[in-house]
C-alpha cells in the first residue's frame, strides 16, 4: 500500500510539473510560432516590393539584393524567436556561427559564386538585358542571382553559369555598345571586274537603311584565294541590326552579281591525265 500511495505521489508531482510547464512555456512557444509566421508573411512580402521597385530602377541589382536581404531577416527572424522561447540568444549566435564555419567550408565553390557575384555588381562587366558569350555559350542576360547567372541562348535553351566563373574568365559583351562592325567577306573571279564589284557592294550599303553613314563603310581588296579574288566589306550598323544586316546582304550581293554578270567562283581544279606508253 505504502509503494502505491508513493507512486500515485509521484505520478500526481510529474503532473503538476508538467501543468506549471506547460502553463509558463505554451504562451511563450505560441506567441513564437506566431511571430514566426507573421514574420516570413512580411519579410515575403517586403522582399516582393523591394523586386518590383529595384526592378524598375536596376535590374541587375534587384535579384541578387533581394535574395541577401531575405536570407539576412530570415535569420534575424529565426534569432529572435529563439529568444523569445527563452534559448539563450548568446549562445545561440554561438551555434549558428560554428554551423556557419562548418557550412562555409564545406561549400567553399557557392562562397567564390557569392563573391563572384559581389564583382561582377561592383564592376559591372555586363547587366540584365545584355548578350554575352561566356563560358562557351552566347545569349541574353536574364537574371543576376546570389550565385548564379542565368542566360536564354537565343534557341531558347535557359543556362545557369556561377557567378565565380564569370567573374575569374574572359567574356564577350556583344551590347557594350550601341554599334557594331559588320565584317563580310565575298569572293569574285579573277576575270571579274573588282571596281564593279565594289560598285556593287557600295550600292548595296547605301541602299540599305540600317547600315550607319559614319563610320564610312569599307570595300577592298583583302585577298588573293586560290580560286578567287577576295572583297572584304565593312559595315557599321546599330547593334541590334549587325545579324539581320548580315543576312540581307549575304542574299543581296548574290542576286546583284548574278543580274551583274559578276561571277562567285567556287574551287575548281585541273586534271591533266596521260597516257603512258
Amino acid at each position: 500500500m505504502e509503494d502505491l500511495f508513493s507512486a500515485d505521489g509521484q505520478a500526481s508531482q510529474w503532473m503538476d510539473q508538467a501543468v506549471a510547464l506547460t502553463m509558463a512555456y505554451a504562451p511563450k512557444v505560441l506567441l513564437a510560432i506566431v511571430t514566426l509566421i507573421v514574420g516570413l508573411w512580411l519579410i515575403n512580402r517586403f522582399v516582393d516590393v523591394l523586386d518590383k521597385k529595384l526592378g524598375q530602377k536596376d535590374p541587375t541589382l534587384n535579384k541578387f539584393l533581394c535574395g541577401l536581404i531575405s536570407a539576412l531577416l530570415k535569420v534575424m527572424l529565426l534569432i529572435s524567436v529563439a529568444s523569445m522561447i527563452g534559448i539563450a540568444t548568446t549562445s545561440f549566435i554561438a551555434v549558428i556561427g560554428a554551423a556557419g564555419l562548418a557550412v562555409g567550408l564545406a561549400l567553399q565553390g557557392s562562397l567564390a559564386n557569392f563573391a563572384g557575384g559581389v564583382l561582377i555588381l561592383i564592376f559591372k562587366p555586363f547587366k540584365v538585358g545584355d548578350v554575352i558569350e561566356a563560358q562557351g555559350f552566347l545569349g541574353s542576360v536574364v537574371e543576376i542571382q546570389i550565385l548564379y547567372t542565368v542566360v536564354n541562348t537565343f534557341d531558347n535553351r535557359r543556362i545557369v553559369i556561377p557567378n565565380g566563373s564569370l567573374s575569374n574568365a574572359s567574356l564577350v559583351n556583344m551590347s557594350a555598345y550601341e554599334t557594331r562592325r559588320c565584317d563580310m567577306t565575298f569572293g569574285i573571279g579573277y576575270n571579274d571586274d573588282i571596281d564593279k564589284a565594289k560598285a556593287i557592294c557600295k550600292r548595296l550599303i547605301e541602299e540599305d537603311e540600317r547600315a550607319l553613314k559614319d563610320p564610312e563603310p569599307l570595300i577592298v581588296v583583302g585577298g588573293l584565294g586560290d580560286s578567287s579574288v577576295d572583297l572584304t566589306v565593312r559595315a557599321w550598323t546599330k547593334s541590334a541590326d549587325l545579324w539581320p544586316f548580315y543576312w540581307d546582304m549575304q542574299e543581296k550581293v548574290k542576286k546583284a552579281f548574278d543580274a551583274e554578270g559578276v561571277s562567285i567562283p567556287f574551287p575548281q581544279r585541273d586534271v591533266h591525265m596521260y597516257k603512258a606508253d
